[in-house]
């Protein structure tokens, strides 16, 4: 799995399940990614990674959505990734998970685009929020998306992306145009 997503978002960008995906830029790339995402439940300033796991409320299924023509030809990941629902979440918050190896998949109109499990991630949920919280301070309430499996790929108008963790309810999202 790949590096996690730190970046600051919109609160426009989040959507739940079974919202619509839309699509700012149609004739872009525009890709999806499944990621286990954090919930943090308290304050969190520098901590380590022994007190890190101490700071979450739990856990749920993201989308990362990206534009890679924006990715590409801009210097910053920031706009490429923050487009009003471009953060599919949900459907539930898990408390008391141990996410160190789960099951995690995308399928996209039905057919297997992403699988692995949570245990190939290159840094553990307790590295990652203790790394996120040397530069920032997390807050209740803050989503940490922490990285996708191989198999990354488009999505275009008319798709319908379903997102599972483990034994959890699917994050379920259609795809759209933008208006």
């Amino acid at each position: 799995m790949r590096d996690p997503s730190l970046r600051s978002e919109c609160h426009h960008a989040h959507i739940p399940h079974n919202g619509q995906i839309e699509i700012a830029f149609p004739e872009h790339q525009t890709d999806f990614e499944v990621e286990l995402t954090i919930v943090i439940g308290a304050v969190a300033k520098n901590v380590s990674v022994e007190r890190a796991l101490d700071f979450v409320f739990g856990y749920t299924i993201g989308l990362d959505i990206s534009d890679r023509d924006l990715q590409k030809s801009e210097k910053q990941f920031g706009r490429c990734k923050s487009f009003d629902t471009y953060t599919p979440v949900g459907p539930f918050v898990y408390a008391h998970v141990d996410p160190s190896d789960l099951p995690i998949a995308l399928w996209q109109n039905g057919e297997v685009k992403q699988k692995a499990r949570t245990s190939q991630m290159i840094y553990s949920v307790a590295e990652i929020i203790s790394f996120a919280s040397q530069s920032i301070t997390l807050l209740p309430g803050d989503l940490i998306l922490t990285g996708t499996p191989s198999g990354v790929g488009p999505i275009r108008a008319g798709d319908e992306t379903e997102a599972a963790i483990g034994d959890w309810p699917a994050l379920r999202n259609r795809v759209v145009n933008a208006p």
